[in-house]
């Protein structure tokens, strides 16, 4: 069986209700907060919650290999495992258990499954997206060329931004460090009218996806994980988005761990080069 051909829907939301059971488990932020004393891959502590998450999704894949898929798979904690990639037919799956770990930690909305699954090595590679938000329980899902959904129902691809005084009515942040905010401060209210920061950057993608923000910027680099599974849905939802560290605008590569570049997504190309010059990127 081609691994492009597996059914990854069905196996990111059997992840995402063993996902659920783990997180009932321990609903409380004592509980949420506790480490398993090492660090995983992306260089943060990894929380009991984050390995038990990651082992739900690596039962599912163990399962697809077991039915013939051959990839290789990504993951925030693990790193890269091979389950049989065939250089001939080199699919990747790219994976983070947990986006917005803190969020779940504390009991916050919004945090999620990530999964994408691509033909290639870099972000323009990426042909299957899924992110389940557990805060709201909406489900994103975007195939290339088909289009984005939103719990079954398809995002309007021509959905405009909104602005005010000239400005991108309401911006997404992440990487919300105080001390970026600070520094990004003077730019952010020449570009921005209303900032939102949800804490988790897939989730933050998916609400341009769906022109519920306006645009979103990281306010430093993201790390593949995090974003592979969105970008694809904000691109089939209508809207655009960009790498700004890298030659190409889809040009990161999914195989890496460490942080590679800032992302900006936007409803519009001319959204999307005024948040990369903001940036300091390329933008037209």
């Amino acid at each position: 069986m081609s691994a492009l051909a597996a059914d990854w829907p069905a196996a990111a939301r059997a992840a995402t209700e063993e996902l659920r059971s783990v997180l009932a488990a321990a609903p409380t932020t004592v509980q949420r907060a506790r480490e398993t004393g090492t660090r995983g891959q992306g260089g943060d502590r990894t929380l009991e919650i984050d390995a038990a998450a990651e082992a739900a999704v690596f039962r599912r894949l163990e399962a697809l290999h077991e039915d013939g898929a051959r990839f290789a798979a990504v993951s925030e904690e693990r790193g890269r495992v091979d389950f049989g990639f065939d250089r001939g037919d080199p699919v990747l799956v790219v994976i983070d258990p947990l986006d917005g770990s803190r969020n779940a930690k504390r009991g916050l909305p919004h945090f999620a499954l990530s999964l994408a699954v691509a033909e290639g090595d870099t972000m323009a590679d990426v042909v299957f997206g899924f992110v389940h938000d557990f805060g709201t329980g909406e489900e994103w899902l975007a195939r290339r060329g088909a289009g984005a959904l939103l719990n079954g129902e398809r995002l309007d691809p021509g959905a405009q931004e909104r602005r005010v005084d000239g400005k991108l009515e309401l911006l997404g942040i992440e990487s919300a460090d105080p001390a970026w905010v600070r520094e990004s401060a003077a730019v952010l209210a020449d570009t921005a009218h209303r900032l939102r920061s949800l804490g988790a950057i897939a989730v933050s993608l998916c609400q341009v996806a769906a022109a519920r923000l306006d645009g979103m910027v990281t306010l430093r680099r993201s790390r593949a994980v995090d974003v592979a599974a969105a970008q694809l849905i904000v691109r089939e939802g209508g809207g655009a988005v960009s790498f700004t560290d890298c030659a190409e605008p889809l040009g990161a590569p999914l195989s890496v761990m460490e942080p590679v570049s800032p992302v900006v997504a936007a409803r519009s190309e001319a959204g999307l080069a005024e948040l990369a010059r903001m940036l300091g990127g390329g933008g037209d």
